[in-house]
């Protein structure tokens, strides 16, 4: 069978269930695709004072996408569904916990985990609406995929564009599925080092956000999201980019405010942060830093396993603990330029001081606390990435991972990742 052909029998069995509604455009304009994911993890924690010194596993993916096109007509009617599965290839209780693989409650992880989760969707105009499985990226809500599988999101979305240069968001979230989980749960906060509660579930979040581009390269946004019980956010935000000499200036700041919302079931939350980031890019070259800071009486605040949308974010850590600053800088290089298509290199590094340990868990913090001692860290980072060009393995990617972290209230570490994956288009 063709690779059009899968496609149209995938989609033409999403609208299978759907009869008495026009199908030629729902079918004739869907894709699939499927990823196909090789991962190995290993966190070194180079301490033997953890109850686990290591974190170390290695699993393959599939991750199978199929989408619809729109029914005719002016309110179009369209089927999504994503499916995942995930197969342990080595792992050990005493190296569980990478987030590859779910942990059974005898501490041996699961020796494969799956989800099939569909998604409907209604479109008029420039404005959509989706509803079941969603995947946003989003300054309040971003789905993460830095693991085997992406994490899911349960819920609905509208999303228009009717408006010139102005993006509206408006969305309910009431169930989250972790990246090593084949489950959705509810919604909870992530812990930081103990300054939550990252067991208290809330019922849902809303979600609101207004996009306005009011000159070409300016964006100005705000967002808000309420996690019901727990917190409220608001996120003020500003992208520029222009054209300066040779190359192209680009600029952005991130301002989130966190506050307790109804019965703050998580514990306190008073938390703003100020995230900022200015680079250049010349040719193959892209040369970025800025400065962080994060101010109130506790962490910064966000959704259990998603990204943090904060420039600072590292494969180990945020640096995003209650006062914490931080300073970072990133260089980037597309080998293409020099005569190998498909290869790039990244490097980064961040340092972070002014940590206020009061409510941070573990020895670490605590020596600090007895030492009215602030708490700092550091990591630096490498990611080299190749897609092969040609030949029988046309499209393989191939990435390293590599990070050397150290901190003086918590667990240094020293972590790789090796990634192997192929998507095949449908």
């Amino acid at each position: 069978m063709t690779r059009t052909g899968s496609c149209a029998l995938c989609v033409s069995l999403l609208a299978w269930t759907m009869p008495g509604i026009s199908q030629a455009a729902f079918v004739e304009d869907g894709k699939a695709s499927l990823e196909v994911r090789n991962f190995y993890f290993s966190r070194d924690f180079r301490s033997t004072t953890s109850a686990q010194s290591k974190r170390e596993e290695w699993a393959q993916g599939f991750v199978f996408r199929a989408q619809s096109g729109y029914t005719e007509g002016p309110l179009g009617f369209g089927l999504d569904a994503i499916a995942m599965l995930g197969l342990k290839l080595d792992s050990s209780p005493d190296r569980t916990g990478t987030g590859l693989l779910p942990k059974h409650s005898d501490g041996r992880a699961a020796d494969n985990f799956s989800t099939l989760a569909p998604t409907a969707k209604l479109k008029l105009s420039a404005t959509e609406l989706k509803a079941g499985a969603l995947t946003p990226t989003l300054p309040l809500l971003a789905t993460n995929y830095s693991r085997l599988v992406p994490q899911l999101f349960n819920g609905a979305l509208l999303t228009s564009n009717d408006i010139d240069h102005l993006s509206a968001t408006l969305g309910r979230i009431e169930q989250a599925k972790a990246r090593d989980s084949a489950n959705f749960e509810d919604l909870t906060i992530s812990s930081m080092a103990g300054s939550y509660s990252g067991t208290a579930a809330s019922d849902g979040m809303d979600y609101a956000g207004l996009d306005y581009q009011p000159l070409p390269g300016l964006t100005l946004s705000f967002h808000h999201a309420r996690l019901d019980d727990i917190f409220r956010r608001n996120y003020w935000g500003l992208q520029h980019s222009l054209p300066v000499g040779p190359g192209k200036l680009f600029a952005e700041l991130r301002y989130f405010d966190a506050r307790s919302q109804g019965q703050a079931l998580a514990g306190p939350v008073d938390n703003q942060t100020l995230s900022s980031n200015l680079g250049y890019k010349l040719g193959a070259h892209t040369l970025s830093g800025g400065y962080q800071k994060g101010r109130g009486n506790s962490a910064y605040a966000y959704l259990a396993g998603s990204d943090t949308y904060l420039f600072s974010e590292m494969l180990v850590s945020t640096f995003a603990m209650q006062n914490e600053r931080a300073w970072h800088a990133r260089y980037d290089l597309d080998l293409a330029a020099f005569g190998v298509p498909g290869l790039g290199f990244s490097a980064r590094y961040v340092r972070g001081d002014q940590v206020d340990p009061e409510h941070i868990n573990g020895k670490k913090a605590a020596e600090l606390r007895r030492g009215h001692n602030d708490g700092e860290e550091w990591e630096r980072s490498i990611d080299i990435t190749y897609v092969i060009q040609s030949g029988p393995f046309k499209d393989v990617s191939v990435r390293w991972r590599n990070a050397t972290y150290r901190s003086n209230y918590t667990d240094s570490a020293d972590e790789n990742r090796l990634l192997l994956s192929y998507l095949i288009k449908f």
